[in-house]
């Protein structure tokens, strides 16, 4: 997934979870910005914190600018825009040199499951596979986890899966981890332990837990490998 305009500017402050205010160098005045990612993100938003942002090319918008990245430090460069991890997971899903699923016959975003629209549905043959996409930029000491806020989203979804495993679908719930070196995921049980129990509950019942790492630039974020949690 590649972004197009790149501006480096510090950050300000929030003053709600859409907006922020930032100094851009070179300019005199401040600038308000939309902030793709609607998560608290305080570990990362500190007040003159070097962030990315990328230059939207719609003339109506009010915003002209999405802070899509921050570096944070001790860690390097934190990509943070939520609507990232699925893009690349479809591109991902979409390579022909994907080896973990490689078998792809058929693709569907979006699927409607029970109460919910899953992430991605597909099959690998006769082989049903559902993968609901979660985003993860919380670091704390070399491991990352989720979620930064509660999220009864995400419980509805770990009970969707675990209902479809039991109807004989192979479900996966997908951590896309946004952060440099880290390779594991843990539920953010001090923030949400009702999502630390729900994801306990579907990996009994059968879920599988991914992690995908990614390489990252300011101007481009990738999947570059995989791995499935062990039992």
């Amino acid at each position: 997934m590649r972004y197009g305009q790149i501006i480096e500017a510090h950050f300000l402050e929030r003053p709600n979870r859409f907006l922020a205010r930032v100094r851009i160098p070179g300019q005199t005045e401040t600038e308000t910005v939309h902030v793709k990612n609607t998560g608290r993100c305080r570990e990362l938003l500190l007040p003159e914190a070097r962030v990315v942002l990328a230059v939207s090319d719609n003339p109506k918008r009010k915003t002209r600018c999405d802070l899509i990245g921050v570096y944070k430090a001790g860690v390097g460069y934190i990509n943070m825009d939520s609507q990232a991890p699925n893009q690349m997971v479809k591109e991902w899903l979409q390579d022909p040199g994907n080896s973990f699923f490689s078998n792809i016959t058929y693709l569907k975003p979006e699927y409607r499951y029970g109460a919910s629209r899953i992430d991605f549905y597909l099959e690998e043959g006769e082989e049903k596979v559902l993968i609901e996409v979660k985003g993860v930029t919380l670091e704390r000491d070399g491991i990352g986890y989720f979620p930064d806020a509660p999220t009864e989203r995400g419980i509805r979804h770990l009970g969707e899966l675990a209902a479809a495993a039991a109807q004989g679908y192979r479900c996966y719930i997908a951590f896309v981890i946004q952060i440099p070196g880290v390779r594991v995921v843990l539920p953010n049980v001090e923030n949400h332990p009702q999502f630390a129990e729900a994801l306990r509950d579907a990996e009994a019942a059968g879920v599988r837990i991914l992690y995908l790492g990614c390489r990252m630039s300011p101007e481009e974020v990738v999947i570059d490998w995989a791995d499935q949690k062990k039992r």
